[in-house]
């Protein structure tokens, strides 16, 4: 881990173990998460490398009890995920290029857009389920990378995402 991260994991570790509710814990960890997002040395060479078929997720750090894990994905142009939600309170923040989400709400068996937002580096969003259904992408013409924290153990887990949806179809 670089010098940064280290001193990012030990920010987020103060608001995690505050123990308050899932959202209000993603509100803090924006805060904490935004002034390391435009340090040119947060991540490692390694850390900035995509793959050229999908987007590619970097663990970071994860906390020893598994209470939160720090994640870099690194988005090639066209690339996006699935319409998904997640297990856990999850907060975005963009280091580098733009990343555009859709976010989406569940109107009966229907999924329905909601808001769109593009994120730029330094930009951090965050939402703790139920609401969280979204598809996110890059859209531009040159890679993109965002840092997630995740109050989940993704080594373990291996992802955040609890269920993937497909549009058009019931949920």
């Amino acid at each position: 881990m670089t010098s940064q991260l280290v001193e990012l994991a030990g920010t987020i570790r103060e608001q995690v173990r505050r123990g308050l509710p899932a959202a209000q814990t993603a509100e803090l960890v924006e805060e904490a998460l935004k002034p390391f997002l435009t340090a040119p040395d947060l991540l490692s060479p390694v850390q900035r490398v995509g793959d050229p078929d999908h987007y590619r997720q970097h663990v970071l750090h994860v906390e020893s009890d598994g209470s939160f894990s720090i994640v870099a994905l690194v988005w090639l142009p066209g690339q996006r995920t699935p319409v998904h939600d997640h297990i856990s309170w999850c907060v975005t923040g963009v280091h580098e290029g733009v990343e555009h989400e859709q976010r989406y709400v569940l109107r009966g068996d229907h999924l329905v857009p909601a808001e769109q937002t593009t994120n730029h580096p330094g930009e951090v969003c965050g939402f703790a389920p139920p609401g969280d259904i979204h598809l996110v992408r890059n859209a531009g013409t040159v890679k993109a990378i965002s840092i997630h924290v995740y109050g989940a153990d993704i080594a373990v887990l291996g992802s955040s995402v609890r269920r993937c949806y497909e549009l058009g179809v019931t949920a």
